[in-house]
């Protein structure tokens, strides 16, 4: 049996600074992160499986427009929303959806695609097709659209196409249960103004989610194309596993490196021992970790740690 339960979520990582993320936003985040948190414990504290609690809880997260997943994902350049997610659990099951438009929880998409067990990742047209197909809730992509993220796309149009104060906004969870079994699970709405079908790691195993028993659960927000060049998530496991070097300490080593590259974000671990944390090198990151026996915590900036 594992010496505790853990869960640990994160709603990406940017450039949050006390002087210049509006209060308001500052709490709809930490609110989304409490109501995300009680999603996967209750299911913890119930003696439930980590996969089905990291799955909870990033359905809370992508339901609340202050994240970039799901209701409040960001728009493509040509005014869409396409949709990626990731789960996987410590025994090698995996699913994974890209480019979806209909699901209205991607992460749950990704859930189905791995009970189905057929494949691993679904992208696109097929991605909804699966989703019409095996009755998940489907909705209206205007569903997925706020005013403010409308407003971040014609911003980023104006400047050219580069957003100089991005905010990586995707959400993911990580959880060791009573069990000691791990699992992760991560979704976004990528890049605000995204073009020709970009993927970034989220959906990617191995790069913005992994888990296995043998080593820990990951999972990953920042840019994107850093962390798959890296595979980060399968990186750092490698690292607990092969050279027993703790799962934080092992998160902080990759995310050094994928910033040494020119990368920016963070990640979130937790060993099946329950001991989780996170790594980041941007000036916020949007995290929250709860345990057995100890109260939660919920933080935004940096100097929280």
């Amino acid at each position: 049996m594992a010496a505790r339960w853990t869960l640990v979520i994160h709603g990406g990582s940017g450039q949050m600074r006390r002087e210049t993320l509006a209060p308001a936003d500052e709490r709809a985040a930490r609110d989304g992160l409490a109501a995300a948190l009680e999603a996967g414990t209750a299911v913890l504290r119930a003696g439930g499986a980590a996969i089905d609690a990291v799955e909870a809880a990033v359905r809370v997260l992508e339901d609340d427009p202050a994240f970039n997943a799901g209701r409040g994902a960001v728009f493509t350049w040509d005014g869409g929303h396409e949709l990626d997610a990731a789960v996987m659990d410590g025994a090698g099951r995996a699913g994974a959806v890209a480019g979806g438009s209909v699901a209205r929880s991607a992460v749950g998409l990704a859930r189905a695609v791995l009970e189905d067990g057929r494949h691993v990742m679904l992208a696109g047209a097929g991605a909804d097709g699966f989703a019409r197909e095996i009755g998940v809730e489907t909705v209206d992509p205007a569903w997925f659209a706020t005013a403010e993220r409308r407003r971040q796309l014609d911003e980023v149009k104006a400047s050219g196409g580069f957003d100089a104060d991005i905010k990586y906004g995707t959400v993911g969870a990580v959880a060791c249960d009573m069990a000691g079994h791990v699992a992760a699970a991560t979704s976004t709405g990528g890049l605000t103004g995204k073009r020709w079908g970009r993927i970034g790691d989220s959906p990617v195993i191995g790069a913005g989610t992994w888990a296995d028993d043998r080593a820990c659960a990951v999972s990953c927000t920042g840019t994107g194309e850093h962390f798959l060049r890296a595979g980060a998530g399968h990186e750092v496991a490698a690292r607990v596993w092969l050279a027993d070097v703790a799962a934080v300490d092992a998160a902080a080593a990759v995310i050094a490196e994928i910033g040494a590259a020119g990368g920016r974000g963070g990640m979130i671990v937790v060993d099946p021992a329950g001991e989780g944390g996170w790594a980041f090198n941007t000036p916020g990151m949007y995290r929250a970790i709860a345990t057995a026996d100890a109260p939660p915590d919920i933080a935004v900036f940096a100097d929280e740690d």
